[in-house]
């Protein structure tokens, strides 16, 4: 266990130097401005101590940011507008909706593609062409159109994510459907096994491992998509409002606390579904 977490904690480390060497860097302009208005003499303590407690720094550091989320988290209700957490549900909502809907048509999409030849020869190249255009592009156009039908709130949301997160999905299931090899399937047929034995016995629980690993890349992919979708609506709650609000105001540390707090809620989310992998595929009898 040691010997796990040692790695994960030395490159932590490492970042946590870059970035308070970082804020020093970048921060520094401010603190030698103000010394040269006041005709103060600007050592070294005193430039490391500036610019770490700077109100509005480019780059907050660390514990700046530590601070903020430990303010707006335990030190708020969670009801509360101020409140990161009450921010991260309302993201969580719609990113677990647009993962939802894309893992669906994901899922649907692969089994057309691997067992129609017609859908593989035209769907997929349009697949994976849909992913070329810029997300901050279509976003507006997908918010526009929704709402000019009567549709806003979670939904238009969760279609972005639905755009970002379907992908992984088919490239992971055509893959895993398509992974067993050929003397499994002819074993198949010795049996006379219908397509649709061969699909439930012998293609669907060689996917799953794919299926699993695609479903990490889906999840994240679905969480930028929700904060992005946010951004073009003006909206007033969520983590991205908050990043849109501290960007306005130029509160960067209310920037990096939202962006911080993004982060965990992906590794939660993708920890939850490793869980769920490794419980699936030990009852399969897998080895991971």
């Amino acid at each position: 266990m040691r010997q796990s977490f040692f790695p994960v904690l030395t490159v932590v480390g490492l970042l946590l130097v870059i970035w308070y060497a970082a804020a020093v860097w970048l921060n520094a302009d401010w603190t030698y401005d103000k010394a040269t208005r006041s005709g103060e003499v600007v050592t070294t303590t005193s430039l490391i101590q500036d610019t770490w407690a700077q109100k509005k720094p480019k780059l907050p550091a660390p514990h700046q940011v530590a601070a903020e989320i430990w303010s707006t988290t335990v030190g708020k209700n969670i009801t509360s507008k101020r409140s990161l957490i009450y921010h991260s549900w309302v993201t969580l909502s719609a990113t677990l909706l647009g993962f939802g809907l894309g893992t669906v048509l994901g899922t649907l999409l692969a089994v057309g593609i691997v067992f129609n030849r017609t859908m593989d020869m035209s769907v997929m190249p349009w697949v994976i062409a849909s992913q070329t255009i810029p997300i901050l592009a279509i976003a507006p156009m997908i918010i526009v159109v929704l709402n000019a039908v009567g549709i806003s709130g979670l939904l238009p949301k969760a279609m972005i994510s639905m755009y970002l997160s379907f992908f992984p999905v088919v490239v992971g299931m055509v893959k895993g459907l398509r992974s067993p090899d050929q003397m499994q399937l002819d074993q198949m047929r010795t049996w006379h096994a219908s397509a649709a034995q061969t699909f439930w016995r012998l293609r669907l629980p060689a996917s799953m491992p794919y299926f699993f690993t695609s479903l990490k890349i889906a999840m994240a992919a679905s969480l930028v998509g929700a904060i992005v979708g946010e951004l073009p609506t003006g909206a007033v709650a969520g983590l991205g409002a908050r990043l849109l609000a501290g960007s306005y105001y130029g509160q960067t540390i209310q920037i990096w606390s939202a962006l911080i707090m993004a982060a965990a809620l992906a590794a939660l989310l993708v920890g939850i579904i490793g869980l769920i992998q490794r419980a699936t595929l030990k009852r399969m009898g897998m080895a991971q």
